[in-house]
């Protein structure tokens, strides 16, 4: 370590030691107003209050000429203590709103409880609507309770101006802390909610159109004697009545499948599907997506399915069928590019990998750049030289189609393409969106296909499927032609909020240990 390098950490040392110590008071005294409340006989935490209207609605009703009696609740975020009257900020669900408090109206005892208050302690607010003379629709208040009283300090942007323009400093916007503290970042950064509030009508809105096609949403295990559905290593927990290991889903597919067998014609569920793997911009552990499985159809059928589903989605949350995603307008409107895997890698790389053997796919890859783990097959091969070279430039919705048989061990062979199943991936904004096949449902090329991915474990792959009996017997009682579907709804928030990291649309993501 270089001496410059010593002398930052102590000043950075200094400046935590610091932080901690103001802290430390800031919290002591309000330890102290905490007690001299209960001495006052108020009650830090009482039971309830009686909420009546909020923020938004007090400002969007507002007559000049009708006094409104409100009864509101929510954070103090800001205040300004006078003599015998006071202006304070509260932050409810829907916004915020100013309170204006008077010593002669509420009474001496209560304004005396009332200066005993800080930001971040939840009040509830009776009085009535009204405008300041500066314009500002605010609450008179004639009553009010405290609700919670905060006793760790809210982080406070402060404004100062600076050559003629206002400059915020101390705001709450360490990415990590953010993330770790969620319920601090949604209190100092309600725009946060907007993210998330757009993502539960994201969902809403599929879950409607899947229910107006007539499709069943079902529940499928997430505790699983064998995992399956997709390449992907898990994570194992034991059952102790049972005496035996268990998995948490990587996905849902085998179980919906199931379902077709068992005569539904149509299947859904939004599922939380976990897998053991790295954590980055697009990755979580724990990921949401939804599963769909049609039967008597196939991936044709699905693609036009998936235009119409996103399109109106992005209509329904946005008001129209463009996104801004990572400086990029994406559109989309219906229909959507469609690419063979292979005529993509010949567009971007300009190589054909079509009909080569392992050992020519592994020397394309050397040519171009890549460093490859020797013990991957040649579906990985492919993936590979995809994931690098073209998919990150795949920008507009992009359908990319039929993908050698060893990278999709569940889908149906290509009616017409040898080697190939009919599958596809849809790429937006350089990532995977959806996946689906026309599933296979021949129980013989189903074995043999699970027998072969046995063989690539063997060779090493901790990826690759496991052979799953039970799916197998099912397919042994016959499962009709069926389209599958697969659509991360992390990476769909992403995408129609407009955010860069998978972090910003999971409430609580995983991080490294504090």
């Amino acid at each position: 370590m270089t001496d410059e390098q010593h002398a930052q950490n102590q000043v950075h040392d200094q400046e935590q030691a610091a932080a901690a110590e103001a802290l430390n008071d800031q919290m002591k005294r309000r330890k102290e107003e905490r007690d001299l409340l209960e001495k006052e006989g108020v009650l830090p935490y009482p039971y309830s209050f009686d909420v009546r209207n909020n923020a938004c609605d007090i400002k969007k009703e507002f007559r000049d000429d009708a006094e409104e009696q409100v009864s509101v609740a929510g954070r103090i975020m800001a205040v300004r203590k006078m003599g015998k009257a006071s202006f304070f900020n509260i932050q409810d669900s829907s916004g915020r709103i100013q309170v204006y408090i008077k010593r002669d109206e509420v009474g001496a005892d209560a304004y005396r409880i009332f200066k005993l208050l800080d930001i971040g302690d939840i009040v509830g607010v009776e009085g009535y609507s009204f405008k300041t003379r500066t314009g500002e629709i605010s609450v008179h208040a004639t009553s009010f309770m405290l609700l919670s009283k905060s006793m760790r300090p809210i982080p406070v942007a402060k404004e100062k101006e600076v050559d003629g323009k206002k400059v915020t400093y101390d705001a709450f916007s360490d990415k990590e802390l953010r993330y770790r503290q969620r319920y601090v970042d949604l209190i100092v950064n309600p725009e946060v909610r907007d993210t998330f509030i757009k993502r539960t009508k994201i969902v809403a809105e599929m879950r409607s159109f899947f229910a107006e096609q007539g499709y069943l949403e079902v529940e499928t295990p997430i505790l699983q004697p064998i995992y399956g559905g997709a390449a992907a290593r898990p994570f194992t927990t034991h059952h102790n009545a049972l005496d035996m290991q268990l998995y948490l889903r990587i996905a849902n597919e085998l179980y919906l499948k199931r379902l077709i067998v068992g005569g539904f014609d149509g299947v859904f569920e939004f599922a939380k599907d976990f897998r053991n793997e790295g954590i980055d911009r697009f990755h979580n552990p724990e990921f949401t997506q939804v599963e769909l499985y049609v039967a008597y159809k196939d991936y044709y059928w699905m693609m036009e399915l998936v235009e119409q589903l996103l399109q109106r989605t992005c209509i329904a949350v946005n008001g129209t069928d463009e996104v801004e995603f990572l400086g990029h307008t994406i559109s989309l409107a219906a229909p959507f590019r469609r690419l063979t895997i292979a005529d993509s890698i010949k567009e971007y790389c300009h190589v054909d990998i079509t009909g080569k053997s392992e050992a020519e796919l592994r020397n394309m890859a050397k040519d171009l750049g890549l460093s490859l783990d020797p013990k991957i097959s040649s579906g990985k091969i492919i993936d590979e030289i995809f994931g690098e070279f073209v998919e990150p430039r795949l920008l507009q919705p992009t359908f990319i189609t039929d993908y050698p048989v060893e990278m999709s061990p569940l889908a149906k062979q290509h009616r017409s393409k040898e080697g190939l199943v009919e599958r596809f991936e849809l790429i937006v904004g350089g990532k995977e969106l959806c996946n689906s096949f026309s599933e296979l449902n021949d129980p013989q090329i189903q074995r043999e296909r699970l027998e072969e991915q046995a063989r690539l474990r063997q060779r090493g792959d901790d990826e690759a499927m496991v052979v799953d009996e039970d799916f197998l017997r099912a397919l042994e009682y016959g499962m009709p032609p069926c389209a599958g579907l697969g659509i991360g709804i992390d990476r769909l928030v992403m995408l129609l909020a407009g955010e860069d990291s998978i972090r910003d649309v999971i409430f609580f993501p995983h991080l490294k240990p504090e």
